[in-house]
């Protein structure tokens, strides 16, 4: 028997504005308004709000709370200024594979906040449990992802929607920078910060359920256009951005070591020692990669083909890789797409050819990321 979907918060806010639902990591969430094309384009040119609340919300208090996090994660999280997010860093298994990306929110020396992806909130919460009782740190972890609905004001004309809401700072607030107990109009949200998973500028916003609704209630009186998660993803493939289950995960006869997905932005510190999986992940620096994660771009000829997850990467007869992601690029106008390549013939610009389950195929140039330029 099939386990019964969470819903969003803001559930009957988006039935009334028309949304399509979709399951999503267990959770049934609003994936389409209009039309995922037009929606994506509101982003990219103007300004889009979407409904998160099913990304997980966690809380980590304790004296021991940054030494645990230098443990599970590859990046130096300690070092972090108080009132910014971390950037992103990875938490691995022992055999150096991805468990999930994460940015922590650095509230104090002995308090920090995350979002982990959906599909394994409950995982993380495990793994820093086990991590953090195995050591004897003293750490007490909650779990916030009932208690505040998440919301994302996302595309250029956002730190104007989110100034006319009531956030004087929204200009001059930094990369990465958040702010908490923040009034915005007739409602107050817990966080405020600004970032997002987009490519474009963009705030993301914790608030409790009625505050959010009225948030995001005022935010399409200012013009943002309600987005679904169908375009959270589009967004996501056009800039490189990976996505758990599809280019990363833990099982090592699916996924290459995390060193393969070149993920970059600082993510791995290799000043760092003792975190978990580091000496996995050393050991596939040092012997070298055998996969690599590159873009694809179809070429004119094949611009309607999509490229999606499985399908086979081929050099003449010779199958090199395989696609983990992809989609139809409203500003490319083709398909594109992410994935594999065995590292001898990773070479950008070079031509291969992306063959479907029934055969048919498509030719792509194999491209670098962002796959589009802002």
């Amino acid at each position: 028997m099939s386990l019964a979907l969470r819903t969003v918060q803001l559930s009957s806010l988006h039935e009334g504005l028309g949304a399509s639902f979709g399951e999503f990591a267990g959770w049934s969430v609003p994936m389409v308004y209009t039309s995922t094309m037009e929606e994506h384009m509101a982003v990219r040119t103007d300004v889009g709000i979407f409904d998160i609340s099913h990304m997980g919300r966690l809380r980590l208090t304790g004296p021991d709370a940054a030494e645990l996090l230098e443990i599970v994660f590859t990046k130096k999280v300690s070092a972090t200024k108080e009132g910014f997010m971390s950037g992103p860093t990875l938490a691995l298994t022992e055999l150096a594979r991805v468990i999930d990306d994460e940015m922590w929110y650095r509230v104090s020396d002995n308090e920090w906040l995350a979002v982990p992806n959906a599909a394994v909130t409950e995982r993380m919460k495990s793994h820093l449990q086990q991590a953090a009782s195995s050591r004897g740190l003293k750490v007490s972890l909650e779990d916030l992802t009932s208690t505040y609905a998440m919301l994302a004001i996302q595309g250029p004309r956002s730190p104007e929607v989110m100034e006319r809401m009531g956030l004087k700072e929204a200009g001059s607030l930094k990369p990465l920078q958040f702010l908490l107990n923040v009034g915005l109009g007739d409602a107050r949200a817990f966080l405020v910060s600004r970032s997002g998973w987009t490519g474009e500028d963009g705030f993301e916003v914790w608030a409790a359920p009625g505050d959010a609704e009225r948030i995001y209630r005022k935010a399409l009186e200012l013009g943002a256009k309600p987005v679904g998660i169908a375009a959270r993803d589009t967004l996501r493939i056009e800039m490189g951005f990976v996505l758990g289950g599809n280019e990363y995960g833990e099982d090592p006869l699916k996924f290459p070591c995390a060193l393969s997905l070149r993920y970059g932005l600082g993510a791995i510190d290799w000043g760092k020692r003792g975190f978990i999986g580091e000496e996995a992940l050393r050991a596939c620096r040092r012997e070298g990669l055998r996969w690599v994660r590159v873009g694809f771009e179809m070429k004119k000829s094949s611009a309607r083909f999509i490229p999606r997850n499985g399908y086979k990467v081929m050099v003449d007869d010779v199958e090199v890789g395989w696609v983990t992601s992809g989609t139809f690029s409203p500003v490319l106008q083709r398909g594109v797409g992410q994935g594999y390549l065995d590292v001898r013939y990773a070479v950008f610009g070079e031509t291969v050819t992306i063959v479907d389950e029934r055969g048919r195929s498509g030719e792509a140039k194999i491209v670098d990321f962002p796959l589009i330029r802002r």
